[in-house]
Formats: structure tokens, sequence, C-alpha cells
């Protein structure tokens, strides 16, 4: 239970990544989750659609990128107790505190099922689909990963991460194939990649090479769901827009997240306070803007009410305004959490319980 806690300026470059990574995965919510799809498929190949599918293509893409980072920093770390209480306290604070707001503002009904819901989320909710469950069970398992991949040359933990790429990205990804797995199997294997990325250097991901392979990456991604959008329209076929991006195993969902990562990991960006401190709050922002369906359905169709603005002149504008305002509140919210909640309480608990005496 002992740690010694300190702490040193982090260098911007991954955390400015956070930023822009979230603002996209918020992008990905504001399409998925406000049933503004419905319109999107009856209008066709229009601009209006185009735009739609493209800005919502990115939330598997963006759970990449989120544990590439964290295998990047933790393959080189320890998970603590103090690091782990940290985790599971935040998700615990929004999950209650979002319910009592919900039920005293009479948006939601109280009820002891979904008080104990609330309460005892992490064993009475399903696991296999929950990002949250499955991020917290894999955080368990890294030191055991750690133990694993410090032990493997490079040979053999390059072998390791061409096999899991094989088994659930080409493999997993044949149409008539399928291979059942869940988040946390397929965390273990970002974090194979991320480890290897942090211990050997990839020259053709660095520099203007790494630049290009993540601009050729992105066009790719994006190409496919404009050409699977354009042969669902006008062939007659049932084609799925997002079948390249649609599961975090998938082409381009892993290879926009690699390339990208892999090129803002070498980004030269100093120590910025402010993007460090927004960064700190990205996880905050997940939390609390995907609370359950009550959260989806107030923020997404009652307030912001994506689907009754799909057709007004400034759509566009009007989309990135709304995602924008609901990162930068959420954003200061978990600011505020942080500042005034956390930061206290671990004080106490560095001056009294993890602190090497």
């Amino acid at each position: 239970m002992t740690e010694k806690y300190t702490s040193k300026p982090r260098q911007s470059n991954l955390e400015l990544y956070r930023i822009i990574v979230m603002l996209l995965i918020v992008a990905h919510h504001y399409v998925v989750n406000s049933g503004v799809i419905k319109l999107m498929e009856v209008d066709g190949f229009s601009s209006r659609s185009l735009f739609y599918y493209v800005f919502g293509m990115w939330g598997k893409i963006g759970i990449n990128c989120f544990v590439l980072i964290t295998g990047y920093f933790m393959c080189r770390s320890k998970i603590t107790v103090r690091k782990f209480l940290k985790l599971f306290l935040e998700i615990e604070f929004y999950y209650i505190i979002i319910y009592f707001i919900f039920v005293l503002t009479g948006y939601l009904d109280f009820s002891i099922s979904g008080l104990t819901q609330t309460f005892l989320w992490f064993v009475l909710r399903p696991v296999h689909d929950s990002f949250i469950h499955c991020f917290l069970i894999f955080w368990l398992f890294i030191p055991f990963l750690n133990i694993l991949v410090n032990h493997l040359n490079q040979r053999q933990h390059g072998l390791l991460v061409l096999l899991s790429i094989v088994i659930y990205t080409v493999i997993g990804s044949l149409p008539k194939v399928g291979i059942t797995f869940n988040y946390v199997e397929w965390f273990c294997v970002l974090y194979f990649i991320a480890s290897y990325l942090r211990k050997y250097k990839i020259r053709c991901l660095d520099g203007r090479k790494g630049f290009w392979l993540m601009i050729v990456s992105i066009i790719l991604a994006v190409g496919s769901v404009v050409a699977l959008r354009w042969l669902s329209s006008f062939k007659n076929t049932n084609y799925d827009a997002y079948f390249f991006v649609i599961d975090c195993n998938k082409i381009f969902a892993l290879l926009v997240a690699v390339t990208s990562f892999s090129w803002f990991k070498e980004l030269k960006i100093p120590h910025v306070p402010l993007i460090n401190i927004i960064g700190a709050t990205t996880f905050g922002v997940f939390l609390i803007h995907t609370r359950t369906s009550t959260m989806r359905q107030w923020l997404w169709k009652d307030t912001i009410d994506v689907a009754g603005h799909y057709t007004i002149t400034h759509y566009i504008l009007y989309s990135l305004f709304a995602v924008i305002s609901v990162f930068l509140v959420c954003s200061f919210i978990d600011y505020l959490r942080i500042r005034l909640l956390e930061k206290p309480f671990f004080h106490f608990l560095d001056k009294h319980f993890f602190t090497n005496k």
C-alpha cells in the first residue's frame, strides 16, 4: 500500500493528442447517439449525409488511440493501488453524481434498482460491451503484461504483434469468419503494439515518412466510408459505410490510430501547462458525456437536438460548435473535480497511506 508519489512535467505532444482524439470521440457520439443516422440513411449520397458520416466515423479509432497512450506510458511504469484507486474513484464519482442530478431535476425517476446499479455498477452491469469495465480489467492485467513484454526480445515481440494483428484484424475482419472477442483482449493487443513502439524505433513511422503515412491512412479511412456509402446509395446494397472502422480491430481503425499515435509521440512540443491541464480532463470528458442512455437522451436529443438541426443551412458550424462546447464544458467540470476533490483527497492519502516510511 505504500508508494512515494512524485510527478514531473510531461511534454505536451501526447496531451495535445488526447485532446484532439477526445474531440473526435465526442463528434462520433454526436452522430451515433443522437438518432441522426436515420436521417442520413434516407438522405442518399448528399454532401450533408457524407459530412455526418465522416464526422461520426472516429469513435473506435479514438478508443484505440487512448489505449495506445496508456500502453506507451504504463509499459515503463507500475500499476499501484494509488493509480487504480484514482481511476476507479473518478468513474464512481461521475456515475453517482450524474445519477442524482437527473433524479433531483426530475429527468429520471428514482428507483432502488437504479440506485443499486449506480453504486455497484462494476458487478451488476454487463462487462462484454462496456468500455469502462473492460478498461479497468485491462489495467489489472498491465503488471503481468509488463513482465511478458520486458522478457521478450525484439524479434519475439514483433512476432507477437504480427500474430495478434493477423488473428484479430486480418482474419477477424473477413466477412464470413468473424472472431468473437471483447475489449480486454483487444486492449492487450494494443498494449503489445504500444510497448513495441516505446521500446523499438520504427523509422517509417517517424518524421516526414510518419506524417505522410498518417495522412494516407486517414485518407484511406475516409475514402472507405465515402465509397461504401456510395455503393449503398446507388447500387442498392446493404454495405455499412463504417465497415472498415466500425470496431476497434478493423483495419483502418487500427491503421489510423497507430500511424497518428506514432507521429504525435515524436512531435516536439515542450511542456505547455494549459495543454496538459486540459489533457488531464479528457477521461472525465468521456465519462460525463457517455454516462448511460439517460445522458445520451438529454444531451444529444433533447438539449442539442442534433436530428432537429440536420437540415439547417449552417449544419457544419452547428456541429462543430456543439462538439467543442460539450468538450469544453465537460473539461471544465472535470477540472473543478480534480482541483476541489481529487487533489485534496489524494494529498490526504499521500500523507497518511501512500508514503514510504
